[in-house]
């Protein structure tokens, strides 16, 4: 057998059984290394087979995928700093239980360590940032070499996919000549995909968790990001009658039924920045399904009140108690303890939440009517969505407005945001991955600093076709700074936390070919959503002020706080 046909024949084997364990997509940056891998996918069928030339953003646009499909996403590269490009998005998507098989190739090992051009020590590379990692043998004349690789390929994809998910990766060696002989017969596997069960608790455990729900009533729930599957929640809840604070990023703000309206608790953040509800409000129990959310105050009023029982429902051992509050670590699947009971009476606790909670919204209703800033016009972008669409957020304020603006409703929007490690690099391309995945239209909501950090991520919409309209708040700097403690250092605030750039994005849109508006008012905005999309990326940048910003938002949440004192202070 000649070098290209047990080349060839690796190759065919790699590519057939990632199809056959199920794998769908396909992001791959050019390069030499890895030729073989790049012909391998492209000439078989059955895959959505995307490109991207910037790694960064490539990484960033598989997590994107896989964080909407749930299923392992193919990342290919060449050897080299390619590959430590893909470095942040495998940390978000480690520590956001994203599923992602990264694939690097690699110089042999002959040229390892021997100062030979595009070689750096991949072995590892990412460290403890994945589930697993393999460094393939080099293509052989060897039978035992296509039986390992069929097997290991199969561990990778179940690694990846098993509760917690995440990231696997494996690194591939080629020597050159790097060509396929691309008539070559595909091979026959035989292995079948790995069955992987459930997390369910066990009887005892169950029996005292049903007491509990069933005598308890000053008890919450809180659902936040991270959820496998929501699946049969509001039957749940719908039976417990306790309040639900749900994340956004849980996605249970939307499609609600409208029978459990009363249940769903969206302005927690607002109303417990107030002290008089917050001793109303205290419970005994709390049962948190997923990642804590995002609300610094649900945090500060969790470490105050101490329940007497707070269970972390979690697949994974590791224990996400950053407030040291927990008292029971269930892993299970959140799905296996939304058990049917008989269904309780409306307490007067949960009344106590919900009309709490109509008051916040109130206000915010009024809020969104009256104001000009970031977060009135946030929540005119919520309101204008429309069925069956996707929204992605960027990290800081963009987050912390759809925590606070977008309210509960029966419409079908699926909300996304990176929240594994909470940063802005990437966003572009998370937020074009989740829309070529769901092949929905897409909305981003974003910053002008972290559209800047992912402007490259655009470059995937010359190559493959996308819906996407993408919101740019641009405050000219870092708006979320304007917030914290630091802001109060005036001489060195601007320069080293503002850092206003003088930027718009009118330029950008036009290299792209993008549909551009600029917007410098809450009338405008509104008119230009009502326009049609017609280009494949709608670009609309929104100027707005980020003093203007911090001084209504606080005089929102003082509006809340003062009626909020008449109801609850006597």
């Amino acid at each position: 057998m000649t070098n290209i046909e047990y080349l060839t024949s690796y190759v065919n084997q790699f590519v057939e059984t990632i199809k056959k364990a199920g794998v769908k997509h396909i992001v791959m940056c050019p390069g030499s290394r890895s030729t073989p891998l790049a012909y391998g996918f492209a000439k078989s069928e059955g895959f959505a087979f995307y490109r991207q030339t910037d790694e960064r953003s490539a990484a960033y646009f598989a997590l994107g995928i896989a964080k909407a499909t749930k299923e392992p996403v193919v990342l290919l590269c060449t050897s080299g700093t390619a590959a430590a490009n893909f470095f942040p998005a495998i940390v978000e998507a480690f520590y956001a239980r994203v599923p992602l098989l990264v694939v690097t190739a690699d110089r042999p090992h002959e040229l390892r360590e021997v100062g030979a051009p595009q070689a750096i020590d991949q072995i590892h590379l990412f460290g403890k940032h994945v589930k697993w990692s393999v460094d393939f043998p080099l293509p052989e004349d060897h039978a035992e070499s296509l039986n390992f690789l069929e097997r290991h390929i199969h561990r990778a994809v179940s690694t990846s996919r098993t509760l917690p998910m995440g990231p696997v990766h494996i690194n591939m060696p080629f020597r050159e000549p790097l060509l396929l002989n691309m008539e070559q017969a595909l091979p026959t596997t035989e292995v079948q995909v790995s069955e992987i069960g459930k997390l369910v608790p066990s009887q005892d455990f169950t029996e005292w968790y049903m007491d509990l729900l069933m005598r308890e009533e000053k008890g919450i729930l809180i659902v936040g990001d991270s959820i496998h599957s929501t699946k049969g929640f509001w039957d749940f809840a719908r039976m417990l009658k306790w309040p639900v604070l749900v994340d956004p990023l849980s996605n249970l703000r939307t499609s609600v039924p409208v029978d459990c309206m009363d249940l769903c608790i969206d302005q927690y953040d607002a109303i417990l920045k107030n002290d008089a509800f917050k001793q109303v409000a205290m419970p005994s129990v709390v049962i948190r399904f997923g990642a804590q959310p995002v609300s610094k105050p649900l945090t500060l009023f969790l470490k105050a009140c101490k329940p007497d029982v707070y269970i972390v429902v979690d697949e994974s051992p590791i224990f996400r108690d950053s407030i040291h509050l927990v008292t029971h670590h269930a892993q299970v699947e959140a799905t296996s303890l939304w058990i049917p009971m008989e269904e309780k009476q409306v307490s007067s606790y949960l009344n106590h939440w919900s009309k709490t909670n109509d008051i916040a919204t109130k206000h915010i209703q009024t809020y969104i009517e009256t104001e000009e800033d970031e977060g009135a016009l946030a929540g005119i972008l919520f309101e204008a969505l429309p069925n069956g669409v996707d929204l992605f957020a960027s990290s800081s304020m963009p987050i912390r407005d759809v925590d606070t603006f977008f309210n509960k409703t029966t419409k079908d929007v699926q909300v996304y945001a990176n929240r594994g490690t909470n940063g802005i690099d990437g966003v572009v391309s998370s937020a074009l991955g989740v829309q070529a995945a769901t092949n929905r239209p897409g909305y981003l909501l974003i910053g002008d600093l972290a559209f800047l950090h992912d402007v490259n991520g655009l470059i995937v919409s010359r190559f493959h076709e996308t819906d996407s309209t993408i919101v740019i708040m641009n405050n000219d700097g870092g708006g979320i700074f304007s917030y914290l403690p630091q802001s109060t250092e005036t001489n060195y605030f601007e320069h080293l936390f503002g850092t206003p750039t003088g930027l718009e994005f009118s330029h950008v849109a036009a290299m792209y070919d993008a549909q551009y508006d600029a917007v410098h008012s809450k009338d405008a905005f509104e008119q230009v959503l009502k326009q049609p999309k017609i280009k494949d990326i709608r670009i609309i940048e929104v100027f707005t002020n980020r003093q203007v910003n911090t001084e209504t938002h606080r005089k929102l949440w003082t509006a809340i706080s003062k009626e909020l004192d008449t109801i609850w202070k006597a």
